[in-house]
């Protein structure tokens, strides 16, 4: 069988590696996916999540014309979700009530005007 990219393929677990999973896909073919696209976010380890003989549902990603090799993902498939709850983002400079903002540094700024002032000043002498 040919098989062509963005084709939605099943295929059998043949052999689990710490960097990917081989899918035989027909009888003569066999496909990788990769350890990055076998999900969204970070993937711990591969044979805890798959074995031997499973069926899955892969997406074809890329057909090398040279070597004939066959990468596949099943993270293609499935929809990203978020990992991290969303947070009210939080401003450490200001709040609601009070508006500190850059007070400091409007309250400084006279004084060294001044200071750069009378710098230039002297050196003008």
């Amino acid at each position: 069988m040919v098989y062509r990219i963005g084709q939605k393929v099943t295929g059998t677990v043949t052999g689990i590696q710490p960097y990917g999973v081989f899918v035989a896909l027909d009888e003569s073919v066999q496909g990788l996916i990769h350890i990055s696209e076998c999900g969204h976010g970070f993937v711990k380890a591969l044979d805890e999540q798959f074995t031997v003989g499973q069926q899955l549902e892969v997406l074809v990603l890329d057909v090398d014309e040279y070597t004939h090799k066959i990468s596949l993902s099943l993270r293609a498939l499935h929809k990203a979700q978020d990992l991290l709850p969303q947070r009210a983002k939080k401003h450490y400079w200001t709040n609601r009530r009070i508006q500190t903002g850059f007070a400091p540094i409007a309250e400084r700024l006279p004084g060294w005007t001044k200071a750069a002032i009378e710098e230039l000043n002297q050196r003008g002498k």
